[in-house]
């Protein structure tokens, strides 16, 4: 099992954060342009415990489809999305939000495993830790310009 966790201080108020991330529209403005991200499937309303999430996206090149669950829901506090098809084995992201001074402390915890146990690991590990490293990058820089936080 990989892990990847991401801290990143927003500045502005819980309410705003977590209606942001509420809205599986928004998937597609944090997502690099280069993964062609595109809902197939989602509800047409804000998320909650149980939906699903069906979309579109390109792993170096190559298109596939990729279905989350939502499988966790705190109000205003954490979410967590499993993968119930995809590229990974496993795929379980936690969203956690806490309002601190002056805004929102958003941590992202991912752990997941890749596909063809050892081997999968052994000639695709770094690469895919890589590659997360600037998906997450990326939806960071976004987060901070779409609610003026960059420095």
């Amino acid at each position: 099992m990989q892990t990847l966790e991401r801290t990143t201080f927003i500045r502005a108020g819980l309410g705003e954060v977590f209606e942001f991330f509420s809205n599986p529209k928004n998937l597609a403005v944090i997502t690099p342009p280069a993964m062609g991200f595109k809902i197939v499937d989602a509800p047409q309303r804000r998320l909650r415990a149980g939906d699903r999430i069906k979309y579109g996206i390109r792993v170096n090149g190559i298109p596939m489809t990729w279905v989350t669950l939502i499988s966790e829901w705190e109000e205003g506090r954490r979410f967590v999305d499993l993968q119930e098809k995809g590229p990974y084995a496993y795929w379980h992201h936690t969203h956690s939000f806490q309002a601190k001074d002056g805004g929102v402390e958003m941590y992202d915890r991912v752990d997941y495993r890749l596909p063809l146990g050892l081997l999968g690991q052994i000639f695709g590990g770094w690469f895919v830790r890589r590659q997360l490293r600037g998906i997450f990058d990326f939806r960071g820089e976004t987060i901070l310009k779409t609610f003026g936080s960059a420095s």
